[in-house]
């Protein structure tokens, strides 16, 4: 594990490489923020010793474009649209629609997540419980308890 000074003087030499490839692969500052945070822990963790100051700041390059990459290729990057962004997006969705996401959102974080990967990406159960890491009867029995509640904040009969 690397002293507090290493960490800040690869920070000080580093920082801005990292920032700008993950700027040029992300086109984002907040996921440009968590691949820099997330690629500064693996060094602070790494026990690499390295023979020059190339031969880290290759490393460093090495690290930030494989995050990068995998943040890329990740399914929740390519398959989703934020809840939030769909609410902030008023003309795109009709009164009944906008009721039923905000009725989603006001689910229980457990609910909510199998809610949203079923209905609106069409995952099936057993691919959302591959995707949480949890057994597909946890997966039907929270999509079950899900649609009770959203059944009773929205006063339906549960059929649609």
């Amino acid at each position: 594990m690397r002293s507090e000074r290493e960490m800040a003087e690869a920070i000080q030499r580093y920082g801005d490489t990292v920032r700008r490839l993950c700027m040029v692969h992300l086109k984002n500052y907040a996921d440009t923020e968590d691949i820099f945070q997330t690629v500064f822990l693996k060094y602070a963790l790494t026990s690499v010793s390295f023979d020059s100051d190339e031969h880290e700041k290759a490393w460093l390059i090495r690290v930030t474009l494989n995050a990068c990459k995998d943040l890329l290729k990740s399914i929740f990057r390519s398959r989703t649209v934020s809840l939030e962004e769909l609410v902030e997006q008023p003309a795109q969705l009709s009164a009944d629609h906008r009721e039923v996401l905000e009725a989603v959102l006001s689910l229980p974080a457990r609910y909510r997540d199998v809610v949203y990967l079923h209905y609106y990406e069409e995952y099936t159960a057993p691919e959302i419980a591959r995707i949480l890491g949890k057994n597909v009867n946890t997966v039907y029995t929270r999509l079950t308890r899900a649609k009770g509640l959203l059944r009773e904040k929205l006063g339906g009969d549960g059929d649609e």
